[in-house]
């Protein structure tokens, strides 16, 4: 199964916008169901956020490589474009 790291911080409001984008991507298209999606809670496991190379949360990660990483200011839509793009790239490869 493709694996999608998402490196998140708690009580981030993009992060936030980013969990809600991703409930609703996985309910508007099935394929995305194929993937396994890894929430990474930065403070928590900061070995693992160390490792990789972001500086802003949402981040999301396949197989190493940077598929998003949030840009100050995005707005809920525009995170979901990016989450969409992300799961897509995944799926593609």
């Amino acid at each position: 199964m493709r694996e999608i790291e998402i490196f998140y911080l708690t009580g981030c409001p993009y992060c936030n916008n980013a969990r809600k984008a991703v409930a609703e991507l996985l309910k508007e298209d099935p394929a995305y169901q194929a993937l396994s999606l890894k929430w990474i809670e930065e403070n928590e496991e900061a070995d693992l956020a160390n490792s990789r190379d972001y500086y802003r949360v949402p981040s999301l990660f396949y197989q190493g490589d940077k598929l998003y990483e949030c840009a100050p200011f995005q707005g809920y839509e525009t995170i979901k474009a990016h989450i969409r793009e992300a799961f897509d790239r995944a799926l593609a490869s």
